[in-house]
C-alpha cells in the first residue's frame, strides 16, 4: 500500500480502540502522528508502539465535550512540527439504550457536541490549510447503525456526519482535499461493547483506504472498513 512519509495525521480519540489502530496503521506507512486523548497519561500505550515505527509524534490533549477543549486540541495540533495533512475524526460517544421518547435535550446536546460540533470545528480549522497546500485527506467516522430507535441520538448524529462530509467534499471538489466517511464496523471497543462480532484489529487495513487515495480520487463517499479485509497490510 502507498507510503505516507513526511505527512502528518491527527487522529482524534487515539488513546485506545479504533483510533489507536488507525494511528498505528498510518505510522506503519511512514506517517507522522498527532495523537489525541483527554489526558496525556492515557496515551502511553499508543506512543510506545508508535516509537517502533520510527515516525515523529506530537500530542494534543483536550475534552471534545466543551468548546474550550476543542480549541485546546486545535491549538496543540497546530503546534506540531508539520501541518495536518490527514484528519481522522474518530472520537465519538454512544448514548445509553432508552426509549426514543425519553431522550432529553441534554443528552442530544452531549452527543452532538462530541460527534458533530467538535468534528465540524476540527474540519473548519484544518481543511483551509489543506486547500492552500494542495493536499488533504479528511476521514470522518460514521456508523452503519440502522433501525435502532433506542440509540436515536447516536444514529442521528452519525447521519449528520454523513451529510456534512458530503457537503464539505463538494466545497473542496477539484482541490485534492478529499473528504470521505468511514464505517469501521461493529467492533469490540468501549463504544461497541463486548458482544460486537468483530475484533478491533479488523478495522485495518480498510480504515486506511480513504487516507491513501491518489489525487482526484473519490470524495464525498462512504467507505466500509470491513469491505477491504483482503487487502495486504
Amino acid at each position: 500500500m502507498k507510503r505516507l512519509e513526511n505527512k502528518w495525521a491527527l487522529v482524534t480519540g487515539s488513546s485506545r480502540g479504533i483510533g489507536q489502530q488507525i494511528a498505528w496503521g498510518l505510522a506503519e506507512r511512514g506517517c507522522n502522528i498527532i495523537v489525541h486523548g483527554r489526558d496525556v497519561k492515557n496515551l502511553d500505550a499508543t506512543l510506545a508502539k508508535l516509537k517502533t515505527f520510527g515516525v515523529q509524534t506530537h500530542v494534543a490533549t483536550g475534552e471534545l465535550s466543551t468548546d474550550a477543549g476543542v480549541k485546546q486540541v486545535i491549538e496543540q495540533a497546530m503546534a506540531a512540527p508539520g501541518p495536518v495533512d490527514i484528519l481522522y475524526n474518530n472520537a465519538a460517544v454512544q448514548t445509553k439504550y432508552q426509549s426514543i421518547f425519553a431522550v432529553d435535550q441534554a443528552e442530544w446536546d452531549r452527543v452532538f457536541q462530541i460527534n458533530v460540533w467538535a468534528l465540524i470545528k476540527l474540519c473548519q480549522a484544518f481543511a483551509p490549510g489543506m486547500r492552500e497546500r494542495g493536499y488533504g485527506r479528511i476521514i470522518n467516522l460514521t456508523s452503519g447503525i440502522a433501525d435502532q430507535p433506542s440509540l436515536a441520538a447516536y444514529s442521528v448524529s452519525k447521519a449528520a456526519v454523513d451529510k456534512f462530509s458530503r457537503d464539505l467534499a463538494a466545497e473542496f471538489k477539484g482541490t485534492n482535499v478529499l473528504v470521505n466517511y468511514l464505517d469501521p464496523g461493529w467492533l469490540q471497543t468501549d463504544l461497541g461493547g463486548p458482544n460486537a462480532p468483530g475484533q478491533v484489529e479488523s478495522v485495518l487495513p480498510g480504515a486506511l483506504v480513504p487516507a491513501l487515495l491518489e489525487k482526484d480520487g473519490p470524495t464525498g463517499r462512504f467507505y466500509g472498513a470491513q469491505d477491504f479485509k483482503e487487502l495486504e497490510r
